[in-house]
């Protein structure tokens, strides 16, 4: 593939670094630029040396929609391997490493391919040029390209979701609420989660099952309309009440299944009804009373791991198990 440009393209304002031992590029270009400045190596390339994943679309559609947020929508540098084909030069002897960038041909694309996808369905629909910050090595071979590549698609590791929950905590009503549940002395998941979401000894609920459960007690469109500081009493009630209730078996993971994500999520399910027979027309009041009296009559499920709900799985499970419980007991 022939990846020569038919006239040089000049980048300015670039800062010229190593990186052990390799000399990289850093800087930034228009959108519209580095859409034409770059290409991509499929893993189906007839050189044998491609590696790239076709483009999701969702993954861009995504992105694009990120971008609108304005301002407020960051992003990192994309990763390109400028093959020997741009040429640096410096604009003073005093600042050897500050200079520009003459381009004579195209970069390979190696990390970024869903943030420009992304770039260039934003700028075809709103007509607008953003700037895109990047970082160049001057030349990879490609075996060293694709090394590179799968190290960063493997090695490096998200954040994972409870973590990112716990980060948007200030932005988002559950993630806070959730939040609030694992690190409350008073909150029965005080010492049985983790915020991380890595689970040990004794911590087997993560934020992110806190947070899914939470959507199923807290769904209802009338309890939805109270504060989070409202919900969070109603969910800290709930559940401190089935902790009461079943304190030996709360506490007991590997004997009961009380705790398990399935069940919880069944009593979550369960626990939105019994949260809007609580609620009161003018909303002035709620019936916190009320919930307590509701989960005593759960007192006669067996929780035992070699009960009856010994062979409930996933959220059909659940949502099986809940329909039983408002069944016997909500009504």
């Amino acid at each position: 593939m022939n990846n020569l440009l038919p006239s040089p393209i000049v980048i300015e304002n670039v800062l010229q670094s190593k990186m052990r031992g390799k000399i990289a590029y850093q800087s930034n270009l228009s959108a519209t630029i580095a859409l034409n400045l770059t290409f991509v190596k499929p893993y189906d390339d007839p050189t044998v040396k491609g590696y790239q994943r076709p483009v999701d679309p969702k993954r861009c559609n995504d992105f694009a929609v990120y971008l609108s947020k304005g301002q407020d929508a960051l992003f990192t540098p994309i990763l390109l391997n400028a093959g020997s084909l741009w040429e640096f030069s410096s604009y003073d002897k005093h600042r050897p490493q500050y200079g520009r960038l003459i381009c004579n041909g195209k970069a390979s694309l190696m990390d970024g391919q869903h943030r420009l996808g992304g770039i260039k369905r934003y700028i075809q629909e709103t007509n607008a040029d953003i700037n895109v910050p990047f970082l160049a090595f001057h030349c990879l071979d490609e075996d060293e390209e694709i090394k590179l590549f799968d190290t960063i698609n493997t090695k490096a590791r998200g954040i994972g979701s409870s973590l990112s929950k716990f980060l948007r905590r200030d932005s988002d009503d559950i993630s806070w609420i959730a939040t609030e549940l694992l690190v409350r002395h008073e909150s029965p998941f005080y010492n049985i989660g983790s915020i991380i979401g890595k689970r040990n000894k004794g911590r087997h609920i993560t934020l992110q099952n806190i947070y899914r459960t939470l959507h199923l007690l807290l769904k209802d469109h009338e309890i939805m309309t109270y504060s989070k500081e409202e919900k969070l009493n109603m969910a800290l009630t709930y559940y401190n009440a089935l902790k009461e209730t079943f304190p030996q078996q709360w506490l007991d993971y590997n004997g009961y299944r009380i705790t398990h994500i399935v069940c919880l999520d069944a009593l979550s399910i369960a626990g939105s009804k019994i949260l809007r027979k609580c609620t009161t027309d003018n909303k002035k009041q709620f019936d916190y009373l009320g919930i307590k009296k509701e989960v005593i009559k759960f007192k006669i499920i067996d929780w035992s791991t070699n009960g009856p709900l010994k062979y409930i799985k996933g959220i059909h499970g659940s949502k099986s198990l809940a329909k039983d419980f408002n069944e016997l007991f909500v009504t």
